[in-house]
């Protein structure tokens, strides 16, 4: 069965066009407009081996915020789509993650139920055109339009780079474990019958 997803997205604020393969290789073409974000989603490819292909052109005259946000939720809905009734999934997945000095746990469920839990304190700082904080909103908007409970904690930390980069590779890594096939499982793994 095919685990893919195509999503197309436009507002008033931004236009998405986006693809997603979960069972790929962590291959990515990114194109945000944004220099540090696409390195991020290139990371989130590459570490939880989901194929991405996105283009997004947003209204950066006015701040990236927009662009970064209407990516997650995009980046959910592809998920959500891609994954279909979920039957078969390990649905649980979680990483601790080392980058230099900083050390990031992220643990995700594939519930159907949006929660999102954020334990970073990140110095405000602009990188790349990125605001520090917007890494918080596109994790958010994921979880929420994914329909996936999400924690974030980071354990210590100082460089604002390490500490973002770090909660996207624990995140890719729990994201890689909650969508593999489970090889003992054919089913939904709940005792409800769906997710």
């Amino acid at each position: 069965m095919s685990r893919k997803a195509e999503i197309q997205r436009i507002t008033g604020e931004t236009s998405i066009e986006l693809a997603i393969d979960l069972d790929g290789a962590g291959h990515s073409t990114i194109e945000t407009g944004v220099g540090f974000f696409d390195h991020m989603l290139t990371l989130l490819s590459r570490h939880s081996l989901i194929d991405v292909k996105l283009k997004a052109v947003g209204d950066l005259h006015v701040e990236a915020h927009h662009t970064v946000e209407d990516v997650g939720i995009c980046l959910g809905l592809a998920l959500k789509q891609a994954l279909g009734d979920k039957a078969g999934i390990r649905r649980y997945g979680d990483a601790t993650v080392p980058m230099d000095e900083t050390l990031v746990t992220a643990a995700i469920d594939l519930s159907g139920r949006p929660f999102c839990v954020w334990k970073a304190e990140i110095p405000l700082e602009t990188l790349g055109g990125f605001s520090s904080q917007l890494a918080e909103e596109f994790w958010r908007g994921m979880s929420s339009a994914g329909a996936f409970a999400l924690h974030i904690v980071v354990h210590h930390g100082k460089n604002t780079h390490h500490l973002i980069e770090g909660i996207f590779k624990a995140s890719a890594r729990a994201l890689r474990e909650a969508v593999e096939s489970d090889p003992r499982s054919r089913s939904v793994p709940s005792t409800k019958g769906v997710l």
